[in-house]
């Protein structure tokens, strides 16, 4: 079969598109079709190296998260999931990834994949609105009627914590470069351009219960960003720590997003609803995989990829 791999850490320039043996599913593991993964920018980080300390991996590697396919074959033991299935799961993040032809997943991180939308599509689901959920209701505890600064949230992660943030019934307000203010409009959020941070927080209504940070910056920028910290309130980030502010009670937190079936058939459920949009901006081949880590690393990749598998 056909896969992405490296073989060794570094630039894009170690991904190959090779043949590699198809995998055989052990006991508790599914054989699965792979319909489409998707591009993240952990993805990057992990190819580069960057987290082998915290996260090793055996070389060489497949990336690819996030998974879209279809139920091929069953390992021994497997319940619950049948040949011919359509399911999504996020993959272990030191897992052999979803870049290829078939992937082998653990049982029990398969979900039935959405019905409403097209198979490819729902990969863009997964790990991105795993770290919505969980930064959102697992770090930051948000409840109705608080009011909420996603900074960021034009992008994949951001536009889902807003969908998610406005439906449980917070105030919304999503900071986000103007080419996506219609959008983040639609979902019900008072729209603001990106943070000026000299200016502070009063100048966008602050400061905020809750500050979900997705924009990545200097250490005294993170300092700026916990003043549009309310008194009492949480600064939640997947773009590196915000320092506490012991003197007034305001606490961060950091994502390591996880795996879980539980909250990703939540997270399928209000897509079939229609409760929540998938913002997907480019759908290239798997093949392709080299030249959409370049785009990412040159700021060109225009927002949430799917790549597709041959």
């Amino acid at each position: 079969m056909k896969a992405v791999r490296y073989h060794d850490f570094g630039s894009s320039e170690v991904l190959r598109y090779e043949d590699i043996e198809r995998p055989a599913p052990a006991t508790g593991q599914v054989l699965v079709r792979v319909a489409a993964t998707s591009f993240n920018p952990v993805d990057d980080h992990i190819r580069a190296g960057a987290l082998n300390a915290m996260l090793p991996i055996a070389l060489p590697h497949v990336p690819g998260i996030d998974l879209a396919g279809t139920v091929a074959e069953l390992g021994a033991g497997v319940t619950g999931v049948e040949v011919g299935d359509r399911i999504v799961a996020m993959l272990p993040l030191d897992a052999v990834g979803a870049a290829a032809e078939y992937v082998l997943a653990p049982a029990e991180a398969l979900v039935v994949a959405p019905r409403s939308i097209d198979l490819v599509d729902a990969a863009a689901l997964p790990l991105t609105g795993l770290s919505a959920w969980q930064v959102l209701f697992g770090l930051a505890g948000l409840k109705r009627g608080q009011t909420l600064l996603v900074n960021g949230a034009g992008g994949a992660v951001g536009s889902l914590a807003v969908q998610l943030a406005v439906d449980a019934g917070a105030h919304v307000t999503a900071a986000a470069s103007p080419r996506h203010a219609e959008r983040l409009q639609s979902y019900g959020a008072r729209v603001v351009d990106r943070l000026d941070l000299a200016a502070g927080p009063a100048a966008v209504g602050g400061p905020f219960e809750v500050l979900l940070n997705h924009v990545r910056g200097t250490e005294d920028e993170a300092a700026r960003l916990s003043r549009y910290v309310a008194d009492g309130g949480v600064a939640a980030s997947t773009a590196g720590p915000i320092p506490e502010d012991p003197a007034r009670s305001v606490r961060s937190a950091g994502l390591w997003v996880r795996s879980d079936a539980t909250q990703l058939t939540e997270l399928v459920a209000r897509v079939d609803d229609a409760r929540l949009r998938l913002h997907i901006a480019d759908r290239r081949p798997v093949a392709e995989s080299r030249a959409v880590h370049d785009d990412s690393a040159a700021g060109r990749l225009p927002g949430k990829t799917v790549l597709i598998a041959p």
